[in-house]
């Protein structure tokens, strides 16, 4: 039987207590930086905020420029890749948690889906350029032109262009979908993991098919988890701009998009193009700019927390 031994312990107080402290340093420092760097921004941007520059279309001119396009295409981006990323997501997230059998495939599948969550944006991107920038359109030409084969004789030939795709929001906002579809996946798996199996057990006992426990049973107290992780996914998507410059997002356009197959940029390329300029007017601009972005990544955020506490507090006397 090990005697105690006060010399190794007070040893071990001490390595506990550097511990404490070079996490306490590090804190402070990353801490000081990102308060200097908030001042710095306020201080440069604070004073270009203004109607005009929520109003104007990007301009040669700084005094006419704004950031109407970035925020437009901002939100048809964000609009479909929420389309295209939850149902998947929460989908393959009940599947993989309610329906697979826990083999080495699923296993595997599991593993690979966390992998994918810590991979890159960037290479998000040159995927996304290489199945919808380059294959997807080659694909839709060939069928067009086989369609076209029967339809020209009569007089209605397809005069779609698949070469736009490739440059369109819909090709961005396919692209950031890869990009959130496994944190979404994740974020599902676990929120449908918390429920406990009494809740499946007790559907089961009076009769109900899996389908039903799933959809009355641990979906509505999964739903907290569910949304917050959505939303944190989005919250990320809304600030990349690596992979955008890949699938066609333009630093400069003048116009506002309309439809899914049109021209885009959004609010962190047009920060990045602004960036790039030597006039200092545009890097105030872009200050501006950022500030816009933040307090609309904070609102984003203020809504996971407000939905988490509105279900935890909904579905408290499940817990009583």
């Amino acid at each position: 039987m090990n005697q105690f031994d006060p010399s190794r312990y007070r040893r071990y107080q001490m390595y506990g207590l550097v511990f404490q402290f070079t996490c306490f340093v590090a804190n402070f420092v990353a801490l000081f930086f990102l308060g200097y760097l908030l001042i710095d921004l306020l201080i440069t941007g604070i004073d270009g905020l203004s109607l005009d520059l929520l109003s104007n279309t990007a301009n040669p001119n700084p005094k006419k420029a704004g950031i109407l396009s970035g925020i437009v295409g901002t939100l048809w981006l964000m609009g479909l890749t929420a389309a295209f990323a939850i149902p998947i997501g929460v989908g393959a997230g009940i599947f993989l948690e309610e329906y697979a059998r826990n083999n080495r495939i699923v296993r595997f599948v599991k593993l690979n889906i966390q992998n994918l969550a810590g991979v890159p944006s960037i290479i998000y991107g040159i995927l996304g350029y290489t199945l919808f920038g380059i294959w997807l359109p080659r694909a839709l030409e060939i069928l067009i032109d086989g369609f076209n084969v029967v339809l020209e004789p009569m007089g209605l030939p397809i005069t779609f262009d698949p070469s736009i795709l490739g440059q369109s929001v819909l090709a961005g906002s396919l692209t950031m979908a890869l990009l959130v579809l496994p944190v979404i996946t994740i974020a599902a798996q676990e929120a449908l993991r918390a429920v406990p199996d009494s809740f499946r057990l007790a559907g089961y006992g009076i009769g109900m098919t899996r389908w039903q426990v799933v959809r009355y049973q641990v979906l509505p107290v999964a739903t907290p988890g569910i949304l917050t992780g959505v939303i944190l996914a989005l919250s990320r998507a809304i600030g990349e701009a690596a992979p955008l410059l890949l699938v066609g997002a333009a630093g400069y356009i003048a116009f506002v998009t309309g439809h899914p197959l049109d021209g885009y940029t959004v609010l962190p390329i047009q920060i990045y193009n602004w960036t790039g300029r030597p006039q200092e007017e545009f890097h105030a601009l872009a200050g501006s700019a950022i500030i816009v972005l933040l307090v609309v990544l904070l609102m984003m955020n203020a809504v996971a927390i407000y939905l988490r506490l509105f279900f935890r507090k909904k579905l408290s006397y499940l817990h009583s």
